[in-house]
């Protein structure tokens, strides 16, 4: 899957331009703030139907505007040309791939699969649990519809669930606990299984990038640690009533799991360096492409958003050996990074990005 051009309407600060990218390699070269990365917040949102910089598609609507349109045409894994629309109007999101509206973002996800790299992602090694949970909830939903589908049913449930205990409405509560028993189980089964796989690639690949031999590790901690049967889910659930009740929320299930990242003993966070916990987000995402490719065979477009300036020659050359498994990739760069000539192949697309206009030339 390659896009071949990229058109913004009212979009961030973008141009209302069309910027042909028909090429496995495209880089944009310009300083901060001038619409590189806004570039690739548009191509995230055309796959995914959302940001990864804002929960509010508002926010993404050009200074005095309010509304905008995405266009992609790319080549599917049919080798056909298809079309790919999204448009933001009167606070309403819709989107259509070959004229046709995409009603469920489900079918949107599975369309164009799509890897983003910034600096956020360390987040995911020092930030709160919420954090790892949404970045392995994001790796298992690239690949298992059922999953996300499962995920998204609890979420509902989990809603519906602490509204009623707001409301006191108590006696609804083992109706939801049977739903959510099902579900939380289904995902708990499958956070293990996917922990445990993905542990067999990232901390391999952090030891290679970091020339250390630090043992590195994912532990997957479940709220229902105890519970193997959504018996004892329900039991566990009616034993916390009290609890739940007191604190006006569901005090435990799968949304309160804890995914660590650990170093021997001890919690990575508080015993790695800035740059050693940097290395290791940028590893996370570079082990998600891996763990995606095995579970799919497919090849996932990547977003490389201004993260390899702080990786010094060594670590930057064997990071970008490790992430060559993409169908097409597009990479943001300062002018003082001149290093990223040697990364281009040969007739790679290279744009100066300038107030949100694109002047592009071939490497």
């Amino acid at each position: 899957m390659v896009f071949t051009e990229i058109r913004a309407i009212q979009f961030r600060n973008l141009h209302n331009e069309a910027v042909p990218v028909n090429n496995r390699q495209v880089f944009l070269i310009g300083a901060n703030g001038q619409g590189k990365t806004n570039f690739l917040e548009a191509i995230y949102t055309l796959c995914y139907g959302s940001s990864f910089r804002s929960s509010q598609l508002r926010e993404l609507v050009k200074h005095g505007e309010k509304s905008f349109k995405l266009t992609g045409k790319y080549l599917g894994e049919d080798k056909l040309s298809h079309t790919l629309v999204l448009e933001y109007q009167d606070s309403k999101r819709r989107v259509f791939l070959d004229e046709r509206e995409i009603r469920d973002r489900k079918e949107l996800i599975y369309n164009i699969p799509c890897i983003v790299f910034s600096h956020d992602d360390i987040a995911f090694i020092r930030g709160e649990p919420e954090q790892r949970r949404r970045f392995f909830d994001q790796t298992m939903s690239m690949y298992d519809p059922l999953f996300f589908d499962d995920i998204r049913r609890y979420r509902m449930l989990l809603k519906q669930r602490n509204l009623a205990i707001k409301e006191g409405s108590l006696s609804i509560l083992p109706v939801y606990d049977l739903q959510l028993a099902k579900y939380g189980l289904s995902i708990q089964k499958e956070r293990q299984k996917a922990v445990t796989e993905f542990g067999e690639i990232f901390p391999e690949m952090y030891r290679n990038v970091s020339s250390s031999d630090v043992n590195i590790a994912i532990q997957y901690q479940p709220s229902w640690s105890e519970c193997t049967t959504e018996d004892e889910i329900i039991g566990y659930l009616e034993k916390t009533r009290q609890r739940d009740l007191t604190m006006q929320t569901t005090t435990s299930g799968i949304h309160r799991d804890r995914f660590n990242i650990v170093q021997d003993a001890g919690i990575f966070s508080q015993i790695g360096s800035t740059g050693q916990l940097r290395l290791a987000s940028l590893i996370l995402r570079t082990a998600q492409m891996e763990f995606f490719h095995k579970k799919t065979g497919k090849k996932p477009l990547i977003l490389v958003d201004d993260v390899l300036l702080e990786l010094d020659l060594p670590k930057r050359e064997k990071f970008l050996s490790l992430m060559e498994g993409y169908s097409q990739a597009f990479f943001t760069f300062l002018p003082e990074e001149h290093y990223f000539a040697s990364l281009a192949s040969e007739g790679a697309l290279i744009y100066d990005v300038k107030e949100g206009s694109f002047l592009g030339h071939e490497g």
